[in-house]
């Protein structure tokens, strides 16, 4: 998927100020990268550039810092994060099957955004509610004891 990206005039103003702020902090690449997403809430590659060329590094540097670290997203998000836990209490209780009906409903595949960017669809590892298997999150909240059929009602509750 070609994610298309239109920087808004606020958004380039918020990260030149703190690109400047930055400019004299040492190792300023991960609070760039982190203050960057905050804005923009992913690190498209004409902000990664941009932030390659502030620092006078090699785009392949802050393109190898975005890749290692979990906790930055090179597409954009959507509205309403789900992930699915893959850990093993919740696989064996069906959680992949979940996965498998939120990708076909979707019409996406985990680690992808659907096209109205109402949703972002994530496999994930364990989150610790082993007693609620089979679990998933969406927004952080916490939905257990699921099963195919719950898909359906689950998703027209963040698409109305």
């Amino acid at each position: 998927m070609i994610n298309s990206f239109d920087d808004t005039p606020k958004q380039a103003a918020e990260l030149k100020a703190a690109l400047e702020e930055l400019k004299d902090v040492p190792g300023p690449l991960m609070k760039a990268l982190q203050k960057a997403q905050e804005i923009y809430g992913w690190l498209p590659a004409p902000v990664q550039n941009t932030i390659a060329e502030y620092f006078d590094v090699p785009l392949e540097e802050i393109y190898g810092i975005a890749t290692f670290y979990s906790q930055f997203n090179l597409n954009p998000s959507g509205k309403n994060k789900i992930g699915v836990c893959l850990g093993t209490a919740c696989y064996v209780k069906g959680s992949g099957d979940i996965l498998n009906a939120l990708e076909q409903k979707l019409k996406i595949s985990a680690g992808s955004t659907t096209a109205d960017r109402n949703f972002t669809l994530e496999a994930t590892r364990c989150i610790g509610c082993c007693g609620l298997a089979p679990v998933l999150t969406v927004n952080g909240e916490v939905y257990g004891k699921l099963t195919v059929d719950d898909v359906d009602k689950l998703l027209s509750k963040y698409t109305a």
